[in-house]
């Protein structure tokens, strides 16, 4: 695929690879909850071994990109706008953690009903958290609730999620707001506000957003 892949959809498809979801049917949705075909380590000793292909060059830059267990389509797209150096147009944050498994201390023990909870994107040495809620599997009361609970106790095992919303990933103006929110807290100092960046980052939303 990197022989026919722009550079910036062939890191969406190795999220895909390394995730555990599918876009198998262009025509359907994604479908969710698959176990993982591989791993960024697995794809990248194969493509070592295979400098005598056309692609395998491309392939092993995308992959320096690609982080393992992405959830969805939507977590991939925030991770690849959030972390992507600024010449592809992304904002350059550190790479975090997808889909990480927090055990209850033993001051929340009591007060959790699970053994363990997944945050979407983890800095684990900052303890920052962010959630991304989307309209499919956010709505309910009842959806609600478990979700306000399982954040109240993430808050006080030392994991205060910060919530993102689909709206605020549509709206550059809005995601932006929240970049400065997290590089403040991973001690990361932006340096994008250039021309160049803009052009970049308006294709790249573009190329994953339509």
């Amino acid at each position: 695929m990197a022989s026919q892949l722009p550079l910036v959809k062939l890191i969406e498809l190795g999220f895909e690879f390394c995730g555990s979801y599918s876009r198998a049917c262009p025509d359907r949705d994604a479908t969710y909850n698959h176990q993982q075909l591989t791993t960024t380590t697995r794809l990248l000793t194969f493509v070592t071994q295979m400098k005598d292909v056309r692609g395998h060059v491309k392939a092993g830059r995308a992959l320096s990109y690609v982080i393992d267990n992405s959830g969805s389509p939507m977590e991939t797209i925030l991770v690849m706008l959030l972390t992507l150096p600024y010449r592809l147009g992304g904002f350059g944050l550190p790479k975090p953690s997808l889909n990480v498994k927090v055990e209850p201390s033993k001051s929340t023990v009591k007060s959790s009903d699970r053994m363990y909870y997944i945050c979407d994107l983890l800095w684990e040495q900052k303890k920052l958290a962010v959630e991304y809620d989307s309209e499919q599997y956010h709505s309910g009361a009842e959806k609600i609730y478990r979700d306000s609970k399982r954040r109240n106790l993430l808050s006080v095992m030392g994991y205060p999620p910060i919530i993102l919303t689909k709206q605020q990933l549509y709206s550059m103006t809005e995601l932006e707001k929240v970049v400065y929110l997290l590089a403040r807290k991973l001690g990361k100092q932006l340096k994008h506000r250039s021309s160049g960046f803009a052009v970049a980052h308006r294709e790249l939303r573009r190329v994953l957003l339509g």
